[in-house]
């Protein structure tokens, strides 16, 4: 601190500059006056006189003791009751004298300090070193005790608040149980009572309840009150039962026992198996099966698959043992089931199934209208049919089951599915226009099935009929008539008039009769889902056509990656029908999902052994999907590195039925090439919503609807992010519009076109130009701004431009046909006699699909 004035410390102080020169004074210090210097020494000096007139002593205390009290709370018991528990600590400190303080310092300095020769210490002061260390361990040692002591006490009040606890908890126990007897004892009858009356046998009732919802116990059968209280019987002397003592059973802890050795399972890994399900089947956390594929070099996620090889090291790597099993084992039951169930059934004759095929536009569904006695074809979009129609029809012969296929290129799936389904297909061809593409493609599906054929020649009404043309053209497909010592019927028939159409069912019963058909009747059904739609009231609405069995009302079905049971049933007219056999057309509601069109469904006893295989198949298809996207992805990436990336058009699509989604999303494959191609980024069966939009709208996608509509909400959102819908109700409609898109999006074709040729006479020099071709244009107009090339013996030595073009001294823009110019040719002056300057032009053609 920094010597300050006597006026100063006052203000410092806070009293007046007389009365502390006289408090000085009178302390023996030699300030006189008011700027006398005060040092450091001198303010001491004055502070303990100071001090000692107020009877304090200057002297500092030579031991200072501390206390500590703490109040911590311990839950103790069963019940977690909660008791304090105080703590208290008491530490002294002593402080040494200034004398032993300098002692032990002055031998510490003279420890450190070494003889130069001979590095000995005096007897005397390696005595005072010794005596001083013994003192420091000394108070050390008295020092631990005290704190082993604390500990000690700490841990005794610990465990007496742990004993209360205890006792605590054991005298509630006892209370309680006291009360419950004494409720027992007020319920139960008086004993004289009881002995004058005739003891009866009374039926075990159920146990009753206090207003606390605890069992109440009865008088007879009180053998144990809450698991812990046992009394003896109660007879007559039930005073002495209530005052014998209650014993207490256990002490109420939960003892585990720990397992003697390790559990091994049997692990059954398919083909490809989740990382998380196989930890769930070795009953270890995922993180374990995770870090073994870690060890092992291999990087996958909780969700992720992997092979079974690969689960094989991981199972064994943990001690388990590895079971292959068929991925299909679920199908491989429910085919063993099924098959017992079809060996069975006795066979009993069955209708036939008719499909009727051929090329758009030549007349299948009027023709198969005429015996319905219908009009389905008047109300089909553009006159075509664009679903599989399944009808039956009772004949004066029998009845028949016709199938109504489309004829467009797109539906050659449907008619593939048509053909595998049937008995007996109806070639239908047109009088008036032959054999046409489709006509040819159905035939070729006949034969892939190994159906039999009946040809239907039909529109015999017309004045351009000519059979004959269709019969040969029908020959040279190897389709030979009957007449000609082939196999194949030919009916000319009529659908307008109905010419022939008896004929024409005879023949088909005919090759019925040959085939002797026959199907199971008993048992459960089986058959081919023809058709599926979502219906927005009805939910899934399945054409099923049964094949073997009985089909009934409430019966389950499976059908693919679909499953549910059969809430309604209508035949093809929309008559409600309880149960339906063989050959039988039918509607089906209550599936979960719509089946894909062509998918077999069987009706299954076990509602879960149906949802595992559902669950399976959907499981499988899920991963095949993902397999194709990360194809596409890769695909992608390497065309992006290659530098030729390519386009697509990304689209929505909604349709009605099942075969129309399968039929379009074919057709949009076939459009894709190198450079362009259909992304469908969505399909369904069923209006089009509002997350469909919002699909679209992420995607950057074209909504597209095909004899569907979308809701209001779906319409809002449409029109409010300006998103592109289209409705479409005929097919070549749609693929007509998506191949337009398509072929805008491809790369124009640059062609060249040759615009002039001039022909050099005479060359000329030019300071400033150079040579300077004196040119005669013998072909088209040589312009000015347009790439030349310089041909010698037509042969091109080089390509360019031109760097002037004049007529006379101007400057000109072209020089037509059969006029003179001079051209300087840029950065090339070996310009000779003879040579040709051709002018061309790049023109971009625009190409299509």
């Amino acid at each position: 601190m920094a010597e300050v004035t006597v006026s100063e410390l006052a203000k410092v102080v806070g009293v007046s500059a007389d009365r502390l020169l006289k408090q000085m004074q009178e302390a023996g210090l030699k300030q006189t006056s008011e700027s006398d210097v005060v040092a450091d020494e001198e303010k001491q000096t004055l502070l303990a006189y100071l001090k000692s007139l107020h009877g304090e002593s200057t002297r500092e205390p030579k031991k200072i003791t501390l206390k500590r009290k703490t109040v911590s709370t311990l839950k103790v018991g069963a019940g977690k009751k909660a008791v304090a528990v105080e703590v208290r600590k008491k530490r002294t400190y002593v402080k040494r004298s200034d004398e032993e303080i300098a002692a032990q310092a002055e031998a510490e300095e003279k420890a450190r300090e070494v003889e130069p020769e001979t590095s000995v210490l005096d007897d005397a002061e390696a005595k005072r070193v010794a005596a001083l260390e013994a003192r420091r361990k000394a108070q050390e040692e008295a020092e631990e005790q005290a704190r082993l002591k604390e500990e000690e006490e700490q841990r005794k009040a610990a465990e007496e608040a742990q004993l209360k606890a205890a006792e605590l908890e054991k005298a509630e126990a006892a209370a309680k149980t006291k009360k419950h007897v004494q409720h027992v004892e007020q319920a139960a009858p008086a004993p004289a009572e009881e002995e004058k009356k005739p003891v009866k046998k009374k039926p075990r009732l159920a146990p009753k309840v206090d207003k606390n919802k605890n069992p109440v116990a009865l008088a007879d059968d009180l053998d144990e009150v809450k698991g812990i209280v046992k009394t003896p019987r109660l007879k007559t002397d039930r005073k002495a039962a209530v005052n014998k003592p209650i014993k207490l059973k256990g002490d109420n802890k939960h003892k585990f026992k720990r397992p003697t050795e390790k559990i091994v399972h049997d692990v059954e890994l398919p083909d490809e198996i989740q990382v998380g399900e196989l930890a769930q089947k070795m009953a270890v956390k995922a993180g374990v099966v995770i870090k073994e594929l870690m060890k092992m070099g291999t990087m996958v996620t909780i969700n992720q698959s992997i092979d079974r090889d690969t689960a094989t090291l991981i199972v064994e790597e943990l001690g388990h043992n590895p079971v292959a099993v068929s991925a299909n084992a679920v199908e491989d039951e429910l085919a063993a089931v099924l098959a017992d169930m079809s060996d069975s059934a006795a066979e009993e004759p069955r209708a036939p199934v008719v499909t009727v095929m051929g090329h758009v536009d030549h007349g299948k569904t009027s023709l198969l209208d005429y015996i319905r006695e219908s009009r389905v074809a008047s109300g089909e979009a553009g006159g075509i049919t664009q679903h599989i129609g399944a009808y039956h029809v009772n004949t004066p012969k029998g009845m028949v089951t016709f199938l109504d296929t489309p004829g467009h290129a797109a539906f050659t799936a449907m008619r593939a599915r048509g053909a595998q389904s049937t008995d007996v297909v109806i070639l239908v061809v047109a009088a008036d226009d032959g054999v046409m593409p489709q006509t040819e493609e159905a035939i070729q599906h006949a034969r892939a099935a190994g159906v039999p054929l009946v040809v239907a020649i039909n529109k015999m009404d017309k004045e351009g009929a000519d059979p004959d043309r269709v019969t040969n053209e029908l020959s040279a497909k190897e389709v030979i008539p009957e007449d000609w010592g082939g196999d194949t019927q030919f009916i000319h028939v009529s659908a307008h008039t109905g010419q022939g159409i008896d004929e024409l069912l005879e023949a088909v019963l005919l090759q019925s009769e040959l085939m002797e058909l026959t199907a199971p009747v008993d048992g459960p059904a089986k058959g081919v889902i023809v058709e599926a739609r979502l219906d927005k009231g009805r939910g899934v609405v399945a054409t099923a056509l049964i094949q073997g069995g009985t089909l009934s009302k409430g019966d389950y079905v499976l059908a693919g990656e679909s499953a549910g049971k059969v809430r309604a049933m209508v035949d093809e007219n929309g008559k409600p029908i309880q149960s339906a056999g063989p050959s039988i057309p039918v509607e089906i509601l209550g599936l979960d999902v719509a089946p894909d069109a062509g998918e077999e469904f069987v009706v299954v006893a076990d509602e879960r052994k149906a949802r595992d295989v559902a669950e399976h198949r959907q499981q499988k298809a899920r991963e095949e999907r993902q397999a194709r996207q990360q194809a596409a992805k890769l695909e992608s990436m390497f065309a992006t590195f290659e530098g030729s990336e390519k386009k697509v058009l990304p689209v929505v699509l909604k349709t009605d039925v099942r075969g129309s989604l399968e039929a379009i999303i074919s057709s949009l494959a076939d459009f894709a090439n190198d450079e362009v191609a259909v992304e469908v980024v969505s399909s369904g069966v069923g209006g089009i919503t509002e997350s469909d939009m919002n699909l679209a709208l992420t995607s950057g996608a074209v909504v597209m609807g095909f004899n569907v509509r979308a809701d209001a909400s779906a319409r809002r959102l449409a029109e409010a992010e300006n998103i592109d819908l289209r409705y479409y109700s005929i097919i070549y409609q749609l693929l007509d519009e998506v191949k337009q898109a398509l072929s805008g999006m491809l790369a124009p074709e640059e062609k060249e076109e040759i615009v002039g040729i001039a022909e050099v006479r005479d060359v000329f020099r030019s300071p400033k130009l150079g040579a300077i071709a004196g040119c005669m244009v013998l072909e088209g107009t040589v312009y000015r701004n347009k790439p030349i090339r310089v041909l010698r013996d037509n042969v091109v030595i080089y390509e360019g431009e031109l760097e002037s073009l004049r007529r006379f001294k101007d400057d000109v823009q072209d020089v037509r046909n059969g006029m003179e110019c001079g051209i300087g040719v840029k950065d090339y002056n070996d310009v000779k006699v003879g040579d040709q300057i051709e002018v061309f032009d790049i023109v971009q053609v625009a190409r299509s699909l």
